[in-house]
């Protein structure tokens, strides 16, 4: 049985909506009978997605709307609130999605930083400030989805502010899962989805990798199963890879270890030998 949630006549919102995953799932949302509002920071592609979403919804145009905002805005997700209350009512699935993947050094690029932890944990942040507290007080069962990383967890070399925000995200949503489940009368959980690697907006896409709609297969299935942490694999990483990579992580702090051991000379053979 689906969550109660995701049934017909429900209200889903959707930060980032306009491509990838995002879109997938407003995709997937629509075709459930759910009322969907699609939320990006480009308005060309966004209008796109609209009429994409309209096409897999039962009533068509008048369960879906797109609403253009800056999610790293807290004005803009309280706008969203209003203009989402004005059109459907309550909210029944809140998932902040949106994204932004510029790259900077541990000491550059200093306005990279500022962006992407204003747009990757904020605009998480923004949006459970606006939506969360008039989802608790309706009192009926309601999910927040917050899209991770795996990078978040396992930290890989390459990308830091990617990384950091991602890490800060995890952090979060279980402290946010933790005070929604010890809140009186409260019907919302939180999850967070962790994508393996998959082919996004207009990324050439790679052997191996996922499909967004393969990534939300596997998200609805766990919503149906209650999954918290909603870990995803790929064409290349098995469920099992993963757990052990995170395993070796967490072994760095354990067995005192340099940081990101996995990627350091000393230990290049031991996590072979752990790895498949």
């Amino acid at each position: 049985m689906n969550h109660p949630a995701l049934s017909a006549g429900h209200v889903a919102v959707v930060t980032g909506a306009a491509s990838g995953i995002g879109l997938a799932a407003c995709k997937r949302f629509a075709s459930l009978g759910m009322k969907v509002c699609l939320a990006d920071i480009t308005e060309t592609n966004l209008n796109k997605a609209r009429i994409a979403v309209a096409e897999a919804a039962p009533s068509g145009s008048d369960d879906v709307i797109a609403v253009l905002i800056d999610v790293s805005n807290p004005v803009d997700l309280e706008s969203l609130k209003v203009r989402v209350d004005d059109a459907f009512g309550q909210v029944d699935l809140l998932m902040n999605n949106a994204v932004t993947r510029e790259n900077a050094g541990t000491w550059q690029d200093y306005d990279t930083w500022r962006q992407t932890m204003e747009v990757n944990l904020w605009g998480v942040i923004n949006g459970v400030q606006a939506f969360v507290p008039a989802m608790i007080e309706q009192g009926t069962p309601a999910l927040v989805i917050n899209s991770g990383s795996k990078q978040g967890i396992t930290n890989p070399p390459g990308n830091p502010p990617y990384n950091v925000a991602k890490a800060a995200l995890k952090a979060y949503t279980e402290l946010l899962q933790h005070e929604l489940r010890n809140t009186e009368g409260c019907n919302v959980s939180a999850h967070l989805l962790i994508p393996g690697m998959t082919t996004t907006g207009s990324r050439e896409h790679r052997t191996g990798a996922w499909w967004p709609d393969q990534v939300i297969d596997m998200l609805v299935d766990a919503l149906n199963e209650g999954d918290f942490y909603i870990l995803c694999p790929d064409g290349e990483v098995t469920l099992e890879m993963d757990r052990k990579r995170m395993l070796w992580a967490a072994g760095d702090i354990i067995d005192n270890r340099p940081p990101l051991s996995r990627w350091h000379a000393d230990y290049k053979d031991a996590f072979a030998e752990l790895s498949p």
